[in-house]
């Protein structure tokens, strides 16, 4: 009986770990063939914008309401945002940590002064952070991927 125990937990130990160590993929995953060094990417930013591409990075931060954006910490150790319209795709905290690669076209926006402080207000509730809108003395450039495949690998 003690046997039939001990293997009937190992058996759902094995099931969970397994169900962690999953590769997610959204609209199909991402075209490896269209990849791009992010380097390359913010340097040249004009030159991508409105093409599609794919983009490589360490997720570093997931949206906690709906799960309709994810931070990709690049190569060069800056940050580029992956955000699809609420619903189409829902990436796991579970991502935060773990290489993602994102297909689709790559997006830039001039903000103003306004713009830029409701944007980083946004940002920083739903990331349960505190905002000091005082901080904010000019406009951003806002560059991001706007997805149509993903990729989230099981591990690092």
């Amino acid at each position: 009986m003690k046997i039939n125990k001990l293997l009937c937990g190992f058996v759902v130990t094995l099931f969970v770990s397994t169900a962690d160590a999953k590769t997610n993929e959204f609209g199909g995953g991402a075209n490896m063939n269209k990849l791009v060094t992010a380097a390359d990417v913010l340097k040249n930013t004009e030159r991508y914008t409105g093409s599609e591409i794919t983009l490589s990075g360490e997720v570093v931060k997931v949206c906690k309401k709906r799960g309709c954006w994810m931070t990709l910490k690049v190569d060069n150790g800056e940050e580029i945002n992956v955000k699809v319209r609420d619903g189409d795709m829902v990436f796991p905290m579970s991502a935060i940590g773990k290489r993602a690669y994102a297909t689709g076209v790559l997006e830039q926006f001039e903000l103003n002064i306004e713009k830029t402080k409701r944007y980083l207000a946004h940002r920083a509730h739903e990331n349960g952070e505190v905002f000091d809108e005082s901080e904010v003395t000019e406009g951003m450039s806002l560059v991001r991927l706007k997805p149509n495949a993903v990729t989230i690998l099981a591990t690092k």
